[in-house]
């Protein structure tokens, strides 16, 4: 795990030749199909052979919840495993690993309504707007979110409004973990700062040079939402915006580096958070990272 633009993919990839793995995706972004220039997906002819699972496989259209990625990653963990292979867990989603080690509550399923009309009043009021109507509503779970984490305060809106009684008096409902919950191990990269940034600035610029507002702007005309959890993210909402007319180009490119600059930073201090992770320091293609994780894995086997 780790933040974006860490180089956990090319790391985990030496570890899965090493180890007789296979990746599952934690990647909140890469688990959509036609979503590509910006996601940093690994390409197959870079894949060296190593099997990977939970990405491109969910249409842009849809909005696909760190529930459903839990209990799909718990079946490929359990297929792996049946195959005598190490599955390598692999991404920056905290959310999603999360709710497989610690599963949600179970909550209704998704309105799809209701979220249009949310999604909407988010595109056109501001996700500020939607977290004070969430500290009206659920005040205890706005108290707990980040104002501008949209997609958990907009799903929190979601079982409230749905439900008829707050996220957070729900939550208490969890399901237990499942048995290979506690076989987990949490390895967390954790690069110099500063040449992080840098990474994450000349990665996006490399991204709009490689065609970011064309896709963009062919998966809009294809009638895949503004407001949809794909084109929401980071890398693509900024561009969703020049499209419309909201900002220039130069402006859509230098916001999207500080996005992303805050979106890892955000990464870091969700893992520090965490339980049980393990940090190394440097990035994941570093030469001496692999043997250093091995050396890790063996002495707590």
């Amino acid at each position: 795990m780790g933040p974006t633009a860490s180089g956990k993919s090319e790391l985990s990839i030496k570890l899965a030749l090493e180890l007789r793995g296979e990746i599952i995706n934690c990647d909140s972004v890469q688990v959509y199909r036609e979503i590509e220039i910006a996601t940093a997906k690994v390409p197959f002819d870079e894949r060296r052979g190593v099997p990977h699972h939970l990405i491109d496989f969910v249409p842009p259209e849809r909005n696909y919840t760190a529930g459903e990625w839990a209990r799909d990653a718990l079946r490929a963990i359990e297929e792996i495993e049946t195959r005598g292979n190490l599955a390598i867990i692999v991404g920056g989603t905290g959310l999603y690993l999360r709710a497989l080690r610690r599963p949600f509550f179970s909550s209704p399923p998704t309105s799809e309504d209701l979220r249009a009309r949310l999604t909407k009043i988010r595109t056109t009021r501001g996700v500020l707007y939607l977290y004070q109507l969430l500290r009206r509503l659920d005040p205890a779970s706005a108290d707990k979110l980040h104002a501008r984490d949209w997609p958990r305060v907009q799903r929190a809106l979601e079982v409230r409004l749905q439900t008829h009684r707050p996220m957070s008096a729900q939550i208490t409902a969890r399901p237990r973990p499942p048995a290979l919950a506690a076989r987990i191990r949490v390895i967390a990269l954790q690069p110099p700062r500063a040449k992080l940034y840098e990474r994450i600035n000349q990665r996006t610029k490399a991204h709009f040079a490689a065609g970011l507002v064309d896709e963009v702007r062919e998966l809009l005309a294809r009638g895949v939402p503004a407001g949809s959890n794909a084109l929401g993210a980071h890398g693509y909402r900024r561009v969703a915006e020049y499209l419309r007319g909201d900002r220039t180009l130069q402006s859509a490119i230098e916001q999207t580096k500080l996005d992303v600059r805050h979106y890892a930073k955000r990464q870091l201090s969700w893992f520090r958070h965490d339980e049980g992770v393990e940090w190394i320091e440097g990035f994941g293609d570093d030469p001496q990272l692999p043997k250093l994780v091995m050396d890790i894995l063996r002495q707590k086997s």
